[in-house]
């Protein structure tokens, strides 16, 4: 089992830029695929990007392309979301998540998660 715990969120303003951490305990996060999701009030938990156990792949929705880097730690145990340009509509709870395998972009194939962290971007 993997217990993982989000933390870096915060207020910023639109263009600003924060490091959203994921940091896991229990197990290796280099055994599986990780997934970083968000969900605004009201709207349901939408994929941002993923990155593979060996760092070398990851995949990103197109909405944070570009703009959006996940990066990740393995001897710290570590996964990184990098948010550059930040816009209001960036505004949810960011949640980490791992998968066994491949750059899944559906919640379900994701098995533990964390508890989540506030981005609110004003304008």
């Amino acid at each position: 089992q993997v217990q993982l715990v989000e933390s870096g969120g915060g207020l910023v303003q639109a263009g600003g830029s924060l490091r959203l951490s994921c940091g896991a305990s229990g197990r290796s996060v280099s055994y599986y695929s990780m997934g970083w999701f968000r969900q605004a009030p009201g709207k349901e938990r939408e994929f941002v990007g993923a990155i593979r156990g060996s760092g070398d792949t990851t995949a990103y929705a197109d909405s944070v392309k570009g703009r959006f880097t996940i990066s990740r730690d393995n001897a710290k145990n570590t996964v990184y979301l990098q948010m550059n340009s930040l816009k209001p509509e960036d505004t949810a709870v960011y949640y980490c998540a791992s998968a066994d395998v491949g750059l899944p972009r559906a919640a379900f194939d994701y098995k533990y998660w964390g508890q989540g962290t506030q981005v609110t971007v004003s304008s």
